[in-house]
This record gives structure tokens, sequence and C-alpha cells, in this order.
């Protein structure tokens, strides 16, 4: 690929559910439907509902045969990254693709905010797994924590769903986020629950804010509340979320941390920092930026990839 084509292939990094995972990024950072208060990268930057080819599926396809041909062998080729990937309008022909080039499944990760569109449900039909989520039982809540474009009404969103799920006859994850006073209130909980229970997911996942999130009044609840809350669906769901004992959650000081002692060991890639520290790829790229404007970091180009190390390095 040329220097100038955005890398679209990330990885493999490790996935608390999916294990080793090489990730495909479609679209530019923060380019989402929603502008969810918990999102990891920050708040949406570009919010849209239109598809568009962000960078020529020609171009991923070619660069993730590069990498498949490099040896690498994930678990799961993964769509998911610097926004919703359902956006990018040739991601049912990079799926096509991938299926050609590998036996390595397939797992989408998407908001299944754009699930009502019937182009994007055949879009994703060639994948082997497709985890999308849903984070509130009503449309008040929906607009609160999510904050979609106003095309994308709740009643909408829940329609593509349950669409998809009449149409997809392989696994679907249902990942649902639960906030501190928020959705982990057990009416809430219930309403979220009743919902689930109609669309009939293969299995229910309960997340909550593991890193820094968008807005500081998205807050984590506890493993314990979690698992209690897990109960209330039929059949029961699975936390997905980190104990608080386990390595995560990474603050912003111990990302930085982090970042620095990894870099002053050995220059390092964007993608290289990512996996060797388990963050999102997303997550990474705003940590590096923040470092070279501070002067910490300095970034180089050398055989064809940039490569990031400390300024004040020896």
């Amino acid at each position: 690929m040329s220097s100038g084509t955005p890398k679209c292939i990330f990885g493999p990094v490790p996935s608390r559910r999916l294990g080793r995972s090489l990730g495909i990024d479609l679209v530019p950072l923060k380019t989402c439907t929603y502008d969810c208060i918990y999102c990891q990268l920050g708040r949406t930057t570009t919010k849209r509902v239109e598809r568009r080819e962000y960078v020529a599926t020609s171009a991923i396809v070619a660069e993730l045969r590069e990498a498949l041909d490099s040896g690498v062998a994930p678990d799961y080729l993964t769509f998911s990254g610097s926004g919703e990937p359902t956006l990018h309008a040739g991601i049912g022909e990079v799926i096509t693709a991938a299926k050609r080039l590998t036996t390595i499944p397939v797992a989408v990760l998407t908001n299944g905010s754009l699930l009502w569109n019937r182009d994007v449900r055949n879009a994703l039909a060639g994948a082997d797994l497709v985890i999308p989520s849903l984070d509130a039982g009503d449309s008040g809540l929906f607009e609160y924590v999510n904050r979609p474009h106003p095309d994308v009404t709740f009643s909408a969103m829940l329609g593509g769903l349950a669409a998809f799920r009449e149409e997809f006859a392989k696994p679907i994850w249902l990942e649902v986020m639960l906030l501190g006073g928020v959705t982990s209130v057990e009416e809430e909980v219930r309403r979220i629950a009743r919902l689930v229970k109609r669309m009939a997911p293969d299995r229910v996942q309960l997340n909550t804010v593991v890193r820094p999130p968008a807005e500081d009044y998205a807050l984590r609840v506890p493993i314990e509340v979690m698992e209690r809350l897990a109960g209330l669906f039929d059949p029961p769901a699975e936390v997905a979320a980190d104990r608080a004992d386990a390595p995560h959650p990474f603050t912003h000081s111990t990302c930085r941390h982090a970042v620095l002692a990894l870099l002053k060991r050995r220059p390092c890639t964007m993608q290289d920092v990512a996996a060797g520290l388990e963050l999102h790829v997303g997550e990474t790229v705003k940590l590096l930026e923040s470092l070279m404007t501070e002067g910490i970091v300095i970034r180089v180009f050398q055989a064809g990839q940039y490569f990031y190390l400390p300024a004040d390095r020896d």
C-alpha cells in the first residue's frame, strides 16, 4: 500500500471474548451513528448515518491479504476500531473477500443502529459472528446514553435488531452496557431484559465502563452488582466486564506510563503499542498524539512505517 493510505488492519490484539483478534478498522476515528456517553474513544466528531467508502475497499482487501500472507494466525478477523463499521459502504465486499482469503472466522462488532437498513443486513450476512449492542430499555434512556444521530430512532433500532435476528442464522452475541445509577437500576435492566427476550440472541453479555469514558458521569458498575443483574435475563446473561482486581481498568495516567515504559524499551508502531498493552487502537492513537503534542514522544518514518519513541531517548 502507498504510505498515504490509512492503515486499516491492526493486531492481532488480545480480546477477552474472541481470543487473538486481527482488527479491521473501516472508518476514521470517532465517525459513528452514536455519541455514547461511555465511549472510551471520546466524543464523536463526525456523527452520520450516510454510508460511504471512507477507504477504498480494494485497498483494505489488499492490506488484509498482506497481513494474512505474513503468517499471522488470529482466532478471529474482527471488524471494529475507530467508529461504526457498517458506515463503510464496502463492508460486505470486505467480508466476502476475507472469506475467500482464509478460513479464520469473521466477527463484526456493531452498535446495531443501521440494521433497519436491508443493505446493511445483507452486507453482514457473510459474517460468522455479529455482536451488536443494546444499552437502554426505552427511548428516553436511549437518547441519554447513546446520543444517536437524529435519523436513528429507538423503534427503528429495535426493529433492525429483530429483523437481523430473523435473517441471520449464525451466532449473535448481544452486548449490554450498564452504567452506574443509570441503566444499572433493576427496573431499567428488567426493561432491557424484556426486549432482549423477544430478540433471542445466542448470548447476552453485560459490560460496564472500564477505561476513561467520554463523559465523567458515565460510571462503572461493581462486578458483584453486574453478577446479580445478569440473573434478570432469561437465560442469565454473561458478565464480560473485568473484575475490579483484574489488570484493567487502565486510568489515563497509567496508560501513559505503560506506553512510555514500552517505548523506552524499543521503538513501536501504533499497532505494536495497541497489541502490547491490550489497548483499543483508537485509544492508542489518542494517547500517542497527546504525548507528541507535549513533546514527550516523537514519530519517525522508517521502512515504510511510522515508529514512536521517547523524545529524550539516547
